[in-house]
């Protein structure tokens, strides 16, 4: 292994570590929305939710499932070998 095979074994590395970070940073979003729009519902509220709570809780999920993707096409690359 020479000196260019570590730097593209760092990069790719980095490049999985910064993808699973993006999945936990969406899930945790995802639960933060979901805890606001289910404070909106009884016993705590009216039941009818803000359209921005929807909104919020829609795009944190859409991110989720962005970052999962993203996230499973780099892990189906180093199981087929070509990370």
């Amino acid at each position: 292994m020479d000196h260019t095979d570590n730097i593209d074994h760092d990069k790719a590395r980095a490049e999985e570590s910064a993808a699973m970070e993006r999945v936990l940073t969406a899930t945790q979003r995802v639960k933060t929305a979901f805890a606001s729009l289910q404070s909106q519902f009884p016993p705590a509220g009216s039941g009818k939710p803000s359209q921005f709570a929807l909104q919020t809780f829609d795009a944190a999920l859409q991110e989720l499932e962005d970052a999962q993707a993203a996230f499973d096409e780099l892990l189906g690359d180093l199981l087929d070998g070509n990370r």
